[in-house]
């Protein structure tokens, strides 16, 4: 009975694997430079600096910034207004055709001092862009993030079906032997099992995490339905505000200021986006401390009068998404954490390749020994 059940852990172990690791290969190539993305930028010249100021600089009107932005593409609407957590001095303008989902947007840097424009980076070309649609959706959209998803699945419970064989495995070895003295095959299953049950810990988060990630989409759509469809009920019959319409964005953002105070602004969506409703002007507020800066407070106002007209504690749901996002590519710790996250990507992919190695191996063995029969007929 005993050894029925280790088969089907085997079975398990094996062919979850098998079916997850050449994706799963490619998210660990595709995550290695994501993790060093705004260094990387850098490098290329693609990021954008904002020139010193004093720390105490007065901001510009958030007015004065859209309308910075909007002279470089007076056709376009603008669909969010976005700020890093450590880059507190730049506005990201995202804009496009219309305010409907799409990949065709435009992006527009302003000081948040002087609401002088600073650049337009194109995030949607380039090297980095290649690898980030590879490691989010393979370019095809939320059919893609939600293979990706089942990829997650199946990584898992090759993981757990790994630490349940690893036990009776060891059983007749020291921890972290590896016989280097026994034919290559030997030496690279030892080397496997030392390394994975090392990265164990680590593998599990980013692929628990990889693959929460991935309903990001659904997990919105879904918030949409079941809360925000109650609180915009009374603006149900009402049409989409015209950006003609709409008041003061600094009105609105000094009466969210004032709503919930001692945070900062994340991003702003802005109404008919796929994060705001017709009518709102949704605000996204972090907190100050280092968790709370992870999370996010969507404050809602309405687009024509500038008054706070709603305040939701986010899901659950969604605040695993948001807790798992920075962690899933280590934003947690600074520069020490990217390290330890680049060097247990580099070693996944050895575990991952030796894995691999290890099953054709296996596979070469049985027709070896036929051959070997066939030949020791032949010569009787």
């Amino acid at each position: 009975m005993y050894g029925n059940r280790l088969r089907l852990w085997s079975w398990l172990h094996t062919w979850s694997s098998l079916v997850c690791t050449l994706f799963m290969l490619l998210l660990c190539l595709t995550g290695l430079p994501l993790i060093f993305h705004h260094e990387i930028g850098h490098w290329l010249g693609t990021e954008i600096e904002a020139p010193a100021m004093a720390p105490d600089a007065p901001r510009a009107s958030l007015d004065r910034v859209l309308a910075a932005a909007q002279v470089q593409y007076p056709e376009r609407v603008v669909q969010y207004l976005s700020q890093e957590k450590d880059e507190r001095d730049k506005w990201f303008v995202t804009m496009t055709p219309t305010p409907e989902p799409t990949d065709d947007f435009r992006s527009v840097v302003v000081d948040a001092r002087s609401a002088e424009v600073l650049g337009q980076p194109r995030f949607d070309e380039g090297f980095m862009r290649v690898m980030f649609k590879l490691h989010v959706d393979l370019f095809t959209g939320l059919p893609g993030k939600l293979f990706l998803g089942l990829m997650g699945l199946l990584l898992l419970v090759s993981i757990i079906s790994g630490v349940v064989l690893y036990g009776p495995f060891m059983r007749k070895l020291a921890f972290g032997t590896v016989r280097r003295e026994r034919r290559p095959r030997l030496k690279w299953l030892d080397l496997h099992n030392l390394l994975g049950i090392v990265t164990l810990v680590w593998f599990f988060v980013v692929g628990a995490t990889g693959m929460i990630n991935t309903w990001a989409d659904l997990l919105i759509k879904y918030w949409q339905h079941d809360q925000l469809s109650i609180l915009l009920a009374p603006y149900r019959e009402q049409p989409m505000v015209h950006p003609a319409e709409r008041a003061s964005l600094q009105s609105a953002f000094e009466a969210v200021q004032r709503q919930v105070p001692d945070s900062a602004v994340s991003f702003i969506a802005f109404p008919g986006t796929a994060l705001s409703s017709p009518h709102h002007t949704t605000f996204f507020l972090r907190g100050n401390a280092p968790l709370t800066s992870r999370l996010l407070q969507p404050v809602l106002v309405d687009a024509r009068t500038a008054e706070v007209t709603a305040a939701p504690a986010l899901p659950w749901y969604l605040t695993a998404l948001l807790v798992s996002q920075p962690l899933h590519f280590g934003d947690y710790g600074g520069r020490a954490m990217q390290i330890l996250w680049a060097l247990l990507d580099i070693v996944t992919i050895v575990v991952l390749g030796s894995g691999v190695y290890l099953w054709v191996q296996r596979r070469r063995r049985p027709s070896r020994l036929s051959a070997a029969v066939a030949q020791s007929e032949a010569a009787g």
